[in-house]
């Protein structure tokens, strides 16, 4: 991987986190006080999730990369960064312990963000092919 590379997926990173993060405040200011938390949740994981491909399809396919593995590679990447990026703002800038820092990734208390994560890992191949169809 060359530098280049390196610095747009570490731009799209970047771009994904802030985009997610505006989404959030969103869902938390407008969704909640209308539906409640655990339907705006439902409701979030999957806008963000089509926020996060719609990025990956305006970004990905210029990188280059049309092997399945690298593109895997840069999924990776991606789902890593957002789920250091949810915890490390939860436990730092929201102030939250540990424990509810992680809850986010819980399923089983009403949280989706792991499938939203998942999903980041394939968005990249996902892009890539749809963009050569």
């Amino acid at each position: 991987m060359d530098a280049e590379l390196a610095l747009r997926i570490l731009s799209l990173c970047v771009l994904l986190a802030a985009a997610e993060t505006l989404h959030g405040i969103v869902r938390a200011a407008v969704l909640v006080p209308r539906i409640g938390k655990k339907p705006a949740l439902k409701v979030a994981i999957v806008s963000g999730s089509l926020l996060a491909f719609a990025l990956c399809w305006w970004r990905v396919p210029p990188m280059g990369v049309t092997a399945t593995l690298p593109l895997f590679g840069i999924g990776f990447v991606l789902a890593l960064f957002m789920a250091a990026f949810d915890i490390l703002l939860g436990r730092w800038l929201l102030k939250r312990p540990w424990s509810r820092a992680f809850e986010d990734f819980n399923p089983a208390t009403g949280n989706y963000l792991v499938f939203g994560i998942l999903l980041l890992v394939f968005f990249p191949w996902i892009a890539v092919r749809l963009h050569a169809a």
